[in-house]
């Protein structure tokens, strides 16, 4: 099994050594050439080919002149599904619902659905820490415990987490550096942070079947101090100029490149002037997938050819106070080595910090 439009990986042995092995594809009924190797001393080849025509099977064989071909192998291909969801935070009304119901219960509407994808993404909005004070003078601070991430991780199947946020630091840098930790600790990958800016701004590739996706992180929304620096923690300040270049160097190293961005107004419901600047320096960048959150409600999702812009995927894992604030859903990406093939969301509500699908 392939990711569409990836190169096929193909090896062989037992042709005659230092041959000119030709890889053959059937199409409309015949065999035709579309890669040469030369076997190697032993009559051993690796190469990987890359048909022209997307489809979700293909049968490929292999031929030296003046022997038989070998046997035909059939070689699946599928797009790659990205579930990608809003605010995320273990703290707060979270925590106090966790420590009634247990760790499991804010996911239980939707775990499966995001086990069921390839890849899952969601914006982590608090630290994960047992260090720390609450940074002085922020109206509110959110921290949670190792052991609700490690559930969110291995219950709910979460996979990415965006830290580029103005609650990541809420802890201060110890408690920012801890949740960096544990979120890799636990098989998970973080964006958008990092223990200076050099690693804060350091693209994460998560890869599936044969699919490079790029994941690179900015904030918009930022707090004194937050920001990394040459040498203290933090996360990836938002400039159109740094999202331009980081997202570009992204596309050279990947596949599909998902730009996440945390900004946007509160509770408005349509992205600003500043949302749509920064996405279009992502798509001039390269961005596949542009996903954004802070304003606690969903805002447009729109389809631009293989690209797409969630302006806000709202809250998520939270304890929303208002219906206007307890509508989110779950953003399904079917990607290939083209980019966006599909997008569909899936609409949901929260209630007591759980979201469920509306059916």
């Amino acid at each position: 099994m392939v990711a569409t439009g990836t190169p096929i990986p193909l090896r062989g042995r037992r042709a005659t050594p230092q041959s000119r092995v030709a890889i053959q594809i059937r199409r409309s009924g015949r065999w035709r050439r579309i890669a040469t190797r030369t076997a190697d001393r032993g009559g051993r080849y690796r190469l990987r080919v890359r048909p022209r025509r997307l489809a979700r099977h293909y049968r490929l064989r292999a031929r030296v002149a003046g022997a038989e071909a070998s046997l035909p192998v059939r070689v699946r291909s599928r797009h790659v599904t990205l579930d990608a969801v809003g605010d995320i935070n273990l703290g707060d009304g979270v925590a106090a619902v966790m420590h009634q119901r247990g760790y499991r219960y804010p996911w239980s509407g939707v775990a499966r659905r995001l086990r069921s994808a390839d890849v899952a993404f969601g914006n982590l909005e608090c630290a994960v820490s047992r260090r720390g004070s609450a940074i002085s003078g922020k109206e509110y601070t959110f921290r949670g415990r190792p052991a609700a991430l490690r559930v969110a991780a291995r219950f709910a199947g979460m996979d990415v987490l965006n830290l580029a946020n103005n609650h990541a630091g809420d802890f201060g840098p110890a408690a920012l550096t801890d949740t960096l930790a544990w979120i890799r600790r636990f098989g998970m990958t973080s964006v958008g942070a990092g223990r200076d800016a050099e690693a804060a701004r350091r693209l994460r590739v998560v890869e599936r079947l044969g699919l490079r996706i790029a994941f690179v992180g900015f904030s918009d929304i930022n707090p004194a101090g937050f920001g990394a620096g040459p040498s203290s923690p933090g996360t990836v300040v938002a400039t159109p100029e740094i999202v331009r270049r980081d997202t570009r160097r992204a596309a050279r190293r990947a596949d599909v490149v998902v730009t996440t961005f945390h900004w946007g107004v509160e509770r408005s419901t349509s992205p600003d002037a500043r949302q749509r600047s920064l996405a279009a320096a992502a798509l001039t960048g390269g961005a596949d997938a542009v996903l954004g959150a802070h304003p606690h409600v969903l805002q447009p999702v729109e389809r631009r050819g293989r690209r797409v812009v969630a302006y806000s995927l709202g809250n998520f894992v939270w304890a929303a106070g208002s219906p206007f604030t307890s509508r989110t859903g779950i953003l399904r990406l079917r990607l290939s080595a083209r980019g966006v093939e599909g997008a569909r969301l899936r609409r949901a509500y929260i209630s007591n910090t759980r979201p469920a699908l509306i059916r």
